[in-house]
Protein backbone atom coordinates (compact mmCIF):
# COMPACT_ATOMS: atom_id res chain seq x y z
CA UNK A 1 0.00 0.00 0.00
CA UNK A 2 1.53 3.29 -0.88
CA UNK A 3 2.15 5.56 1.81
CA UNK A 4 -0.01 8.73 2.20
CA UNK A 5 1.97 11.93 2.82
CA UNK A 6 0.39 12.86 5.99
CA UNK A 7 1.68 9.65 7.17
CA UNK A 8 5.36 10.82 8.45
CA UNK A 9 3.88 14.02 9.56
CA UNK A 10 4.08 14.82 13.74
CA UNK A 11 0.61 14.46 15.65
CA UNK A 12 0.91 18.59 15.85
CA UNK A 13 0.58 18.80 12.22
CA UNK A 14 -2.08 16.10 11.73
CA UNK A 15 -4.37 17.57 13.96
CA UNK A 16 -4.51 20.66 12.03
CA UNK A 17 -5.34 18.38 9.14
CA UNK A 18 -9.57 18.13 8.10
CA UNK A 19 -10.99 14.90 7.62
CA UNK A 20 -11.60 15.55 3.90
CA UNK A 21 -7.93 16.30 3.27
CA UNK A 22 -6.77 12.89 4.82
CA UNK A 23 -8.11 11.25 1.19
CA UNK A 24 -9.72 8.31 2.67
CA UNK A 25 -11.56 6.26 0.26
CA UNK A 26 -12.04 2.57 0.24
CA UNK A 27 -10.34 0.24 2.82
CA UNK A 28 -6.86 -0.50 1.41
CA UNK A 29 -5.39 -1.67 4.98
CA UNK A 30 -4.60 -5.25 3.92
CA UNK A 31 -6.08 -6.47 7.92
CA UNK A 32 -9.14 -4.24 7.63
CA UNK A 33 -9.57 -5.89 4.15
CA UNK A 34 -9.54 -8.89 5.69
CA UNK A 35 -11.33 -8.65 8.28
CA UNK A 36 -14.53 -7.47 5.92
CA UNK A 37 -14.00 -10.27 3.72
CA UNK A 38 -14.19 -12.43 7.21
CA UNK A 39 -17.81 -10.86 7.83
CA UNK A 40 -18.95 -11.67 4.33
CA UNK A 41 -17.91 -15.17 4.65
CA UNK A 42 -19.75 -15.34 8.51
CA UNK A 43 -22.80 -14.11 6.18
CA UNK A 44 -22.75 -16.73 3.38
CA UNK A 45 -22.09 -19.38 5.82
CA UNK A 46 -25.47 -18.28 7.46
CA UNK A 47 -27.56 -17.85 3.89
CA UNK A 48 -27.77 -14.22 4.81
CA UNK A 49 -27.22 -12.40 1.08
CA UNK A 50 -26.90 -9.22 2.31
CA UNK A 51 -23.10 -8.15 2.04
CA UNK A 52 -22.88 -4.82 3.65
CA UNK A 53 -20.77 -1.72 1.93
CA UNK A 54 -18.61 0.11 4.26
CA UNK A 55 -17.00 3.88 4.39
CA UNK A 56 -15.13 5.47 6.75
CA UNK A 57 -16.90 8.01 8.93
CA UNK A 58 -15.72 9.53 12.41
CA UNK A 59 -16.92 6.64 14.37
CA UNK A 60 -18.73 3.17 13.94
CA UNK A 61 -22.27 2.94 12.83
CA UNK A 62 -24.68 1.78 10.96
CA UNK A 63 -27.49 4.17 9.74
CA UNK A 64 -31.27 4.13 9.29
CA UNK A 65 -32.33 2.96 5.80
CA UNK A 66 -28.75 2.35 4.47
CA UNK A 67 -27.60 -1.22 5.09
CA UNK A 68 -24.18 -0.83 5.51
CA UNK A 69 -21.63 0.05 7.66
CA UNK A 70 -19.24 3.45 8.80
CA UNK A 71 -15.94 2.53 9.91
CA UNK A 72 -13.76 4.87 11.69
CA UNK A 73 -11.34 6.63 9.73
CA UNK A 74 -8.17 5.72 12.32
CA UNK A 75 -8.72 1.72 11.40
CA UNK A 76 -8.00 2.95 7.78
CA UNK A 77 -3.90 3.38 8.97
CA UNK A 78 -1.68 2.60 11.15
CA UNK A 79 -0.52 6.14 11.83
CA UNK A 80 -3.95 7.31 12.48
CA UNK A 81 -4.27 4.61 14.98
CA UNK A 82 -1.68 5.45 16.80
CA UNK A 83 -2.87 9.12 16.73
CA UNK A 84 -6.07 7.35 18.01
CA UNK A 85 -4.35 5.72 21.02
CA UNK A 86 -2.36 8.35 21.79
CA UNK A 87 -5.46 10.99 22.16
CA UNK A 88 -8.22 8.69 23.90
CA UNK A 89 -5.98 5.85 25.35
CA UNK A 90 -7.30 3.19 23.13
CA UNK A 91 -8.65 1.85 19.77
CA UNK A 92 -12.11 0.61 19.14
CA UNK A 93 -11.31 -2.29 16.95
CA UNK A 94 -7.71 -2.14 16.91
CA UNK A 95 -6.82 -5.72 17.13
CA UNK A 96 -8.29 -8.35 15.01
CA UNK A 97 -10.80 -10.08 17.63
CA UNK A 98 -12.13 -6.42 18.67
CA UNK A 99 -12.29 -5.48 15.04
CA UNK A 100 -14.79 -8.53 14.48
CA UNK A 101 -16.56 -8.04 17.33
CA UNK A 102 -17.78 -4.77 15.90
CA UNK A 103 -18.44 -5.85 12.36
CA UNK A 104 -20.66 -8.60 13.44
CA UNK A 105 -22.48 -6.20 15.64
CA UNK A 106 -23.20 -3.20 13.04
CA UNK A 107 -23.68 -6.04 10.53
CA UNK A 108 -26.84 -7.12 12.80
CA UNK A 109 -27.77 -3.22 12.01
CA UNK A 110 -27.49 -3.52 8.58
CA UNK A 111 -29.48 -7.15 8.42
CA UNK A 112 -32.50 -5.36 10.52
CA UNK A 113 -32.41 -2.14 8.07
CA UNK A 114 -32.44 -4.52 4.80
CA UNK A 115 -35.04 -6.65 5.46
CA UNK A 116 -36.96 -4.75 7.84
CA UNK A 117 -36.88 -6.88 10.67
CA UNK A 118 -37.75 -3.90 13.21
CA UNK A 119 -41.26 -4.14 11.78
CA UNK A 120 -42.05 -7.60 12.98
CA UNK A 121 -43.88 -8.85 16.07
CA UNK A 122 -41.54 -11.36 17.09
CA UNK A 123 -38.61 -8.40 16.82
CA UNK A 124 -40.74 -6.11 19.14
CA UNK A 125 -41.48 -8.84 21.11
CA UNK A 126 -37.79 -9.51 22.00
CA UNK A 127 -36.38 -6.75 22.26
CA UNK A 128 -38.69 -4.00 22.46
CA UNK A 129 -40.20 -0.68 20.86
CA UNK A 130 -37.51 -0.14 17.81
CA UNK A 131 -38.46 3.63 17.93
CA UNK A 132 -37.89 4.48 21.26
CA UNK A 133 -35.95 7.27 21.74
CA UNK A 134 -31.73 6.62 22.70
CA UNK A 135 -30.76 8.17 25.60
CA UNK A 136 -28.28 10.84 26.33
CA UNK A 137 -27.35 8.21 29.29
CA UNK A 138 -27.76 4.45 29.63
CA UNK A 139 -27.73 2.44 33.04
CA UNK A 140 -26.55 -0.64 32.87
CA UNK A 141 -27.22 -3.75 35.71
CA UNK A 142 -23.94 -5.41 35.14
CA UNK A 143 -24.97 -8.57 36.21
CA UNK A 144 -28.12 -8.88 34.16
CA UNK A 145 -28.53 -12.13 32.09
CA UNK A 146 -31.45 -10.78 29.80
CA UNK A 147 -29.04 -9.59 27.65
CA UNK A 148 -26.12 -11.43 25.66
CA UNK A 149 -22.95 -10.05 26.88
CA UNK A 150 -20.69 -9.19 24.01
CA UNK A 151 -19.07 -5.41 23.15
CA UNK A 152 -17.67 -3.66 26.09
CA UNK A 153 -20.26 -1.60 28.80
CA UNK A 154 -22.55 -3.55 28.20
CA UNK A 155 -24.12 -2.29 25.26
CA UNK A 156 -27.05 -4.94 24.62
CA UNK A 157 -28.98 -2.70 27.81
CA UNK A 158 -28.17 0.53 26.11
CA UNK A 159 -31.51 -0.14 23.22
CA UNK A 160 -33.50 -2.02 21.90
CA UNK A 161 -32.07 -1.38 18.56
CA UNK A 162 -28.29 -2.22 20.43
CA UNK A 163 -29.87 -5.42 22.29
CA UNK A 164 -30.59 -6.69 18.28
CA UNK A 165 -27.40 -6.00 17.28
CA UNK A 166 -25.80 -7.28 19.78
CA UNK A 167 -27.72 -10.65 20.16
CA UNK A 168 -27.14 -11.01 15.84
CA UNK A 169 -23.31 -10.84 16.79
CA UNK A 170 -23.55 -13.45 19.37
CA UNK A 171 -25.60 -15.49 16.90
CA UNK A 172 -23.31 -14.98 14.18
CA UNK A 173 -20.21 -15.51 15.41
CA UNK A 174 -18.47 -19.05 13.95
CA UNK A 175 -18.09 -21.48 17.25
CA UNK A 176 -20.21 -19.10 19.56
CA UNK A 177 -21.98 -22.34 21.45
CA UNK A 178 -24.73 -19.71 22.54
CA UNK A 179 -27.35 -22.67 23.32
CA UNK A 180 -25.29 -24.03 25.79
CA UNK A 181 -23.51 -20.66 26.46
CA UNK A 182 -26.30 -19.08 27.30
CA UNK A 183 -28.40 -21.41 28.95
CA UNK A 184 -31.05 -20.65 31.77
CA UNK A 185 -30.50 -17.21 30.90
CA UNK A 186 -33.44 -14.98 29.52
CA UNK A 187 -31.40 -14.18 26.73
CA UNK A 188 -31.71 -17.14 25.11
CA UNK A 189 -35.25 -16.67 24.28
CA UNK A 190 -33.90 -13.74 22.23
CA UNK A 191 -31.05 -15.30 20.41
CA UNK A 192 -34.15 -18.77 19.78
CA UNK A 193 -36.19 -15.60 18.32
CA UNK A 194 -32.71 -14.64 15.95
CA UNK A 195 -32.07 -17.64 15.14
CA UNK A 196 -35.80 -18.00 13.77
CA UNK A 197 -36.23 -14.07 12.01
CA UNK A 198 -32.93 -15.51 10.22
CA UNK A 199 -33.86 -18.91 9.03
CA UNK A 200 -36.91 -16.95 7.67
CA UNK A 201 -34.64 -14.52 5.39
CA UNK A 202 -32.21 -17.07 4.21
CA UNK A 203 -31.37 -17.19 0.85
CA UNK A 204 -33.57 -14.07 0.35
CA UNK A 205 -32.85 -10.65 -1.84
CA UNK A 206 -33.41 -8.05 0.93
CA UNK A 207 -36.28 -5.51 -0.17
CA UNK A 208 -33.40 -2.50 1.38
CA UNK A 209 -30.64 -2.34 -1.13
CA UNK A 210 -29.37 1.61 -0.47
CA UNK A 211 -25.21 2.32 -1.17
CA UNK A 212 -25.07 5.75 0.52
CA UNK A 213 -22.58 6.29 2.33
CA UNK A 214 -23.82 8.85 5.41
CA UNK A 215 -21.19 11.53 7.15
CA UNK A 216 -18.20 9.90 5.02
CA UNK A 217 -15.02 11.96 5.67
CA UNK A 218 -14.33 12.45 2.44
CA UNK A 219 -16.42 15.66 2.78
CA UNK A 220 -15.84 16.44 6.41
CA UNK A 221 -14.01 19.37 7.35
CA UNK A 222 -14.05 18.96 10.67
CA UNK A 223 -10.07 19.10 11.57
CA UNK A 224 -8.87 16.51 13.48
CA UNK A 225 -8.15 18.60 16.64
CA UNK A 226 -11.63 19.78 17.02
CA UNK A 227 -13.23 15.70 16.74
CA UNK A 228 -10.69 14.76 19.62
CA UNK A 229 -11.89 17.63 21.48
CA UNK A 230 -15.37 17.00 21.83
CA UNK A 231 -14.48 13.37 22.07
CA UNK A 232 -12.74 14.61 25.88
CA UNK A 233 -16.10 16.70 26.38
CA UNK A 234 -18.21 13.39 25.87
CA UNK A 235 -16.12 11.21 28.17
CA UNK A 236 -16.32 13.53 30.72
CA UNK A 237 -19.75 13.51 31.27
CA UNK A 238 -19.71 9.12 32.37
CA UNK A 239 -20.33 7.94 35.20
CA UNK A 240 -18.05 6.67 37.28
CA UNK A 241 -19.69 6.93 40.82
CA UNK A 242 -19.12 3.45 41.48
CA UNK A 243 -15.30 3.38 40.89
CA UNK A 244 -14.90 6.49 42.60
CA UNK A 245 -16.97 5.02 45.85
CA UNK A 246 -14.46 2.05 46.28
CA UNK A 247 -11.27 3.25 45.83
CA UNK A 248 -9.79 3.29 49.29
CA UNK A 249 -7.03 5.39 50.34
CA UNK A 250 -4.32 3.53 48.05
CA UNK A 251 -5.47 4.98 44.94
CA UNK A 252 -5.00 9.06 44.78
CA UNK A 253 -2.48 11.31 43.21
CA UNK A 254 1.49 10.68 42.96
CA UNK A 255 2.74 10.85 46.81
CA UNK A 256 5.92 12.32 47.25
CA UNK A 257 8.80 10.87 48.15
CA UNK A 258 6.90 7.34 48.10
CA UNK A 259 6.91 4.11 46.45
CA UNK A 260 4.07 4.29 43.86
CA UNK A 261 2.46 2.93 40.78
CA UNK A 262 0.66 4.74 38.13
CA UNK A 263 -2.84 2.81 38.81
CA UNK A 264 -4.15 2.24 34.87
CA UNK A 265 -0.95 0.22 33.64
CA UNK A 266 -1.11 -1.75 36.84
CA UNK A 267 -4.66 -2.66 36.50
CA UNK A 268 -4.22 -3.58 32.91
CA UNK A 269 -1.04 -5.64 33.38
CA UNK A 270 -2.52 -7.45 36.25
CA UNK A 271 -6.06 -7.80 34.53
CA UNK A 272 -6.06 -11.89 34.23
CA UNK A 273 -5.50 -12.56 37.46
CA UNK A 274 -7.76 -9.76 39.15
CA UNK A 275 -10.73 -11.35 36.46
CA UNK A 276 -10.07 -14.71 38.18
CA UNK A 277 -9.44 -13.75 41.62
CA UNK A 278 -12.50 -11.58 41.95
CA UNK A 279 -14.76 -14.67 40.16
CA UNK A 280 -13.51 -17.33 42.62
CA UNK A 281 -14.22 -14.87 45.52
CA UNK A 282 -17.90 -13.17 44.44
CA UNK A 283 -18.87 -15.80 42.16
CA UNK A 284 -19.72 -12.67 39.47
CA UNK A 285 -19.78 -13.68 35.86
CA UNK A 286 -16.19 -13.59 34.50
CA UNK A 287 -17.65 -11.00 32.06
CA UNK A 288 -18.93 -8.50 34.38
CA UNK A 289 -15.62 -8.69 36.13
CA UNK A 290 -13.68 -7.46 33.35
CA UNK A 291 -15.80 -4.76 32.21
CA UNK A 292 -16.12 -3.49 35.81
CA UNK A 293 -12.22 -3.52 35.38
CA UNK A 294 -12.54 -1.86 32.34
CA UNK A 295 -14.45 1.29 34.04
CA UNK A 296 -11.85 1.09 36.63
CA UNK A 297 -9.06 1.34 34.06
CA UNK A 298 -10.47 4.22 32.16
CA UNK A 299 -11.48 6.14 35.32
CA UNK A 300 -7.87 5.57 36.80
CA UNK A 301 -6.06 6.69 33.47
CA UNK A 302 -8.25 9.68 33.01
CA UNK A 303 -7.78 11.05 36.80
CA UNK A 304 -4.16 10.25 36.44
CA UNK A 305 -4.03 8.01 39.97
CA UNK A 306 -1.23 6.10 41.74
CA UNK A 307 -1.29 3.08 43.81
CA UNK A 308 1.10 3.37 46.82
CA UNK A 309 2.96 0.99 48.52
CA UNK A 310 5.30 -1.92 46.72
CA UNK A 311 4.62 -4.08 43.98
CA UNK A 312 2.58 -6.31 46.58
CA UNK A 313 0.72 -4.41 47.97
CA UNK A 314 -0.47 -2.06 44.80
CA UNK A 315 -2.18 -5.15 43.63
CA UNK A 316 -3.63 -5.96 46.90
CA UNK A 317 -5.21 -2.93 46.40
CA UNK A 318 -6.03 -3.40 43.09
CA UNK A 319 -7.78 -6.24 43.67
CA UNK A 320 -9.73 -4.48 47.04
CA UNK A 321 -11.25 -2.42 44.25
CA UNK A 322 -12.32 -4.81 42.35
CA UNK A 323 -14.03 -6.99 44.49
CA UNK A 324 -15.27 -3.91 46.92
CA UNK A 325 -16.95 -3.07 42.92
CA UNK A 326 -18.46 -6.17 42.02
CA UNK A 327 -19.61 -6.82 45.36
CA UNK A 328 -21.99 -3.30 45.27
CA UNK A 329 -23.07 -4.42 41.61
CA UNK A 330 -24.01 -7.97 42.58
CA UNK A 331 -26.11 -5.64 45.50
CA UNK A 332 -27.65 -4.13 42.38
CA UNK A 333 -25.47 -1.14 41.73
CA UNK A 334 -25.45 0.22 38.61
CA UNK A 335 -23.23 2.05 35.94
CA UNK A 336 -23.89 5.32 33.47
CA UNK A 337 -22.71 5.68 30.30
CA UNK A 338 -23.21 8.46 27.69
CA UNK A 339 -23.83 7.21 24.45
Amino acid sequence: MKQPVWARDTDARMLRMRFRDLHLGRPRRAALRRAIRRLHAELEARGIVIRPHVWFAEEWFSPDGVPGIAIPFYLAHPRLERLERRMSGSVEGGNAEALMRILRHEAGHAVDTAYRLRRRRAWRGSFGAPRAPYPDRYHVDPVSRAFVQHLDGWYAQAHPAEDFAETFAVWLAPRSRWRSRYAGWPALRKLEAMDAMMTSIRGCEPPVRSAHRIDTVAANDRTLHEYYRRGVARRAHRDFALVDANLGPSFGPRPPRARARRAAPLLRASRATLVAETVRRTGIDPYAARQLLEVAIERCHDRRLWVRGSVREARTAAQRLLLRMSRAALAGATLGFTL
